[in-house]
């Protein structure tokens, strides 16, 4: 396997991650990838020629070898982290798309402003793609972990094993090489896989709140902007005044307004009409 490539690959994933996101790219290449090339590897090797039965019996080293062995431990790793780096490229190919998608609408409308701001941005589709590619490489970790541990039914590696499958003659015993070594290496690679398990969890957890507390800022602008609008309006409402207070010192100041005035004059005919009342009518005390 070409893991320069695929280092080539994941290093373009680096420019769009989170913090968490770089963590868990530099637990990747140097607690499995490097562990992986440079130690795993040669202890594993030809693991089949170190699995030694007491018997000759033509065929039962492979077959009880097989049997609990379905699949050797380093290449259920390589799988593992290919595994892990397919959603990771979901988001390149997403930026890719939206950088095509900017180029061609800049050729059709050269005039007009871009489609993105910035096309690496995680806002819209691109925050959920890289969200799914979260899930997806948690959910991918711990299928691995449980399919690990089920089928050696458990991380641990013994030292002997007992075989009965035919076509041995009776129970054999088989024994591991460097079971020790392996089992160290084991529980390493298992660490480092739960501990890439807990930096995805920590990255979904931080975007779903950065995203809440996003929405929540909006919302409260969103909300203050129609209370000032709405207190603009009150200000300019000329009827909604008007029940307001006035001291008495602006009241000698301002004009009389027309309900005022109405009320003075009609006050004043009044007197004028009750006095000439007076006057025309006969004096009767006299009499």
């Amino acid at each position: 396997m070409d893991w320069k490539t695929f280092q080539a690959l994941l290093s373009g994933v680096n420019k769009y991650s989170t913090a968490f996101g770089r963590v868990w790219l530099s637990v990747v290449f140097v607690f499995r990838v490097m562990v992986y090339v440079v130690a795993a590897e040669r202890v594993w090797g030809d693991e089949q020629k170190d699995f030694d039965c007491n018997t000759k019996q033509p065929g039962c080293a492979n077959v009880c070898y097989d049997h609990y062995f379905p699949i050797s431990h380093i290449r259920l790793w390589a799988l593992q982290l290919i595994f892990i780096s397919c959603p990771s490229f979901m988001v390149v190919m997403h930026v890719a798309y939206r950088d095509d998608r900017e180029r061609k609408y800049k050729i059709k409308n050269p005039d007009c402003e871009k489609l993105y701001a910035n096309t690496g941005k995680k806002h819209g589709g691109l925050w959920w793609t890289y969200l799914v590619s979260l899930f997806a490489k948690t959910g991918i970790e711990i299928a691995f972990l449980y399919i690990l541990h089920h089928i050696y039914e458990s991380f641990d590696m013994p030292r002997l094993v007992k075989c009965e499958v035919k076509p041995c003659p009776n129970v054999v015993d088989c024994y591991i090489g460097h079971p020790t070594e392996k089992k160290v290496f084991s529980y390493f690679m298992v660490g480092a896989s739960g501990l890439c398990i807990v930096l995805n969890i920590c990255e979904i957890i931080y975007l779903i709140s950065k995203r809440v507390v996003r929405i929540g800022n909006k919302f409260k602008r969103r909300h203050r902007s129609t209370a000032v609008r709405q207190n603009d309006y009150n200000s300019k409402e000329p009827f909604n005044n008007c029940h307001l207070a006035v001291p008495s010192r602006d009241r000698k100041d301002r004009p009389p307004s027309f309900k005022s005035a109405f009320k003075s004059s009609h006050g004043v005919s009044s007197l004028i009409m009750e006095e000439k009342i007076r006057a025309s009518a006969p004096n009767l005390s006299s009499s």
